[in-house]
Protein backbone atom coordinates (compact mmCIF):
# COMPACT_ATOMS: atom_id res chain seq x y z
CA UNK A 1 0.00 0.00 0.00
CA UNK A 2 1.58 3.24 -0.93
CA UNK A 3 -0.13 5.47 1.06
CA UNK A 4 1.22 7.26 3.61
CA UNK A 5 -1.02 8.25 6.07
CA UNK A 6 -4.68 8.66 6.97
CA UNK A 7 -6.84 10.94 8.47
CA UNK A 8 -7.75 9.59 12.08
CA UNK A 9 -11.55 10.50 12.39
CA UNK A 10 -12.76 9.02 15.37
CA UNK A 11 -12.76 10.25 18.84
CA UNK A 12 -10.45 9.09 21.67
CA UNK A 13 -13.77 7.83 23.53
CA UNK A 14 -15.12 6.17 20.51
CA UNK A 15 -11.84 4.29 20.04
CA UNK A 16 -12.06 2.98 23.70
CA UNK A 17 -15.67 2.21 23.57
CA UNK A 18 -15.14 -0.05 20.35
CA UNK A 19 -12.04 -1.36 21.31
CA UNK A 20 -14.07 -2.78 24.10
CA UNK A 21 -16.97 -4.40 21.89
CA UNK A 22 -13.50 -5.63 20.08
CA UNK A 23 -12.35 -7.35 23.45
CA UNK A 24 -15.93 -8.69 24.26
CA UNK A 25 -16.58 -9.97 20.55
CA UNK A 26 -13.05 -12.05 21.03
CA UNK A 27 -14.61 -14.05 23.49
CA UNK A 28 -17.89 -15.28 21.78
CA UNK A 29 -18.34 -18.49 20.14
CA UNK A 30 -18.91 -16.53 16.80
CA UNK A 31 -15.36 -15.36 16.86
CA UNK A 32 -13.76 -18.84 17.95
CA UNK A 33 -15.74 -20.18 14.83
CA UNK A 34 -14.27 -17.66 12.30
CA UNK A 35 -10.90 -18.55 14.02
CA UNK A 36 -11.47 -22.61 13.14
CA UNK A 37 -12.20 -21.67 9.84
CA UNK A 38 -8.96 -20.62 9.66
CA UNK A 39 -9.08 -18.66 6.24
CA UNK A 40 -7.64 -15.09 5.96
CA UNK A 41 -10.33 -12.35 4.74
CA UNK A 42 -8.02 -10.68 2.52
CA UNK A 43 -5.38 -13.18 0.65
CA UNK A 44 -7.84 -16.20 1.24
CA UNK A 45 -4.82 -18.37 3.19
CA UNK A 46 -5.13 -20.97 5.27
CA UNK A 47 -3.54 -21.29 9.05
CA UNK A 48 -4.22 -22.21 12.19
CA UNK A 49 -6.47 -20.05 14.22
CA UNK A 50 -4.05 -18.77 16.53
CA UNK A 51 -2.11 -17.27 13.45
CA UNK A 52 -4.94 -14.95 12.80
CA UNK A 53 -5.53 -11.46 14.14
CA UNK A 54 -9.04 -9.84 14.23
CA UNK A 55 -9.22 -6.82 11.90
CA UNK A 56 -11.44 -3.86 11.50
CA UNK A 57 -12.49 -3.46 7.45
CA UNK A 58 -13.27 -0.06 8.69
CA UNK A 59 -10.38 0.69 10.91
CA UNK A 60 -11.91 1.89 14.34
CA UNK A 61 -9.28 4.97 13.99
CA UNK A 62 -11.35 5.89 10.90
CA UNK A 63 -14.94 5.55 12.79
CA UNK A 64 -15.28 2.12 11.95
CA UNK A 65 -17.65 -0.13 14.52
CA UNK A 66 -16.75 -3.40 16.60
CA UNK A 67 -19.47 -5.30 14.90
CA UNK A 68 -19.67 -8.83 13.31
CA UNK A 69 -20.18 -6.85 10.04
CA UNK A 70 -17.13 -5.05 10.41
CA UNK A 71 -14.64 -7.60 11.57
CA UNK A 72 -12.75 -10.33 10.17
CA UNK A 73 -9.93 -12.59 10.69
CA UNK A 74 -6.67 -11.77 9.28
CA UNK A 75 -3.09 -13.18 9.39
CA UNK A 76 -0.10 -10.96 10.68
CA UNK A 77 0.62 -10.22 6.77
CA UNK A 78 -2.28 -8.61 5.94
CA UNK A 79 -3.52 -6.85 8.89
CA UNK A 80 -0.02 -5.21 8.71
CA UNK A 81 -0.04 -4.49 5.40
CA UNK A 82 -3.68 -2.73 5.34
CA UNK A 83 -2.42 -0.52 8.95
CA UNK A 84 -5.66 1.87 8.64
CA UNK A 85 -6.36 1.70 5.32
CA UNK A 86 -10.25 1.37 4.45
CA UNK A 87 -11.39 -1.11 1.38
CA UNK A 88 -11.63 2.32 -0.83
CA UNK A 89 -8.29 2.81 0.01
CA UNK A 90 -7.20 -0.68 -1.05
CA UNK A 91 -9.24 -0.05 -4.40
CA UNK A 92 -7.83 3.24 -5.15
CA UNK A 93 -4.40 2.47 -4.90
CA UNK A 94 -4.26 -0.39 -6.73
CA UNK A 95 -4.12 -3.03 -3.70
CA UNK A 96 -7.51 -4.28 -3.71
Amino acid sequence: MSMSWFEVTADERHRGKERQKARDLKKSQWWRDKLNQGVCHYCQVKFVGAELTMDHIVPVARGGFSTKGNIVPSCRACNANKKLATPVDLILSGGG
